[in-house]
């Protein structure tokens, strides 16, 4: 009667253990990729709007303006990519170019000598881009051995609202944004005072 009674209760236990990691991984996906799609989100509008910070930036990295154009854009792909269900071979490329991103962004900046000040933000988006894909759910894998993609309007309609959320959120809070990063660029000595 002991010996039932202790396997009922180990698998009680690695049942119970399971169902805590699957919480504990589905809460922290979902975290990890709110941030990544949330600063592919703002980073293309950003971008795109080729704010101060944004063009002083890419001048102190010896990168054209133009290229706000084009990074701007493939974020906003990225991000789309990255929040709608389905299209897992495409989620690969969207995390492989956000990691592509943010990392670049960091030996730009220790290629030209900037201190952690400058380079230790994208380094830490990055991490989070990897933390979301490593902990992606099956249906976002490839092979993708799991669900067929979503089709339905419900499941479509989540990520898209998500996104235009998002960049509305982004625009109207870039006024506020662009003041508090000129401040950062006279305190980073990148422009005058």
């Amino acid at each position: 009667m002991t010996e039932t009674f202790q396997q009922v209760t180990d698998q009680n236990l690695a049942a119970l253990s399971r169902v805590r990691w699957y919480w504990i991984r589905t809460i922290a996906y979902w975290t990890a990729t709110c941030v990544v799609v949330s600063e592919l989100v703002a980073g293309s509008v950003w971008n795109l709007e080729q704010i101060e910070w944004i063009r002083v930036q890419l001048n102190h990295l010896g990168y054209p303006t133009y290229f706000s154009w084009i990074s701007g854009l493939w974020q906003v792909a990225g991000a789309v990519a990255i929040a709608a269900p389905g299209f897992s071979r495409l989620k690969e490329w969207a995390y492989a170019g956000a990691f592509f991103t943010w990392s670049g962004a960091v030996a730009s900046h220790l290629i030209t000598g900037d201190g952690p000040e400058s380079w230790v933000t994208p380094l830490v988006f990055a991490t989070f881009a990897i933390v979301s894909w490593a902990l992606r759910p099956v249906d976002r894998r490839l092979p993708d051995a799991g669900r067929r993609p979503e089709n339905s309007l419900r499941a479509w309609a989540v990520p898209v609202g998500i996104l235009i959320v998002l960049f509305v959120v982004s625009h109207l809070t870039l006024p506020w944004i662009n003041a508090v990063l000129h401040q950062r660029l006279i305190n980073l000595g990148w422009i005058p005072r």
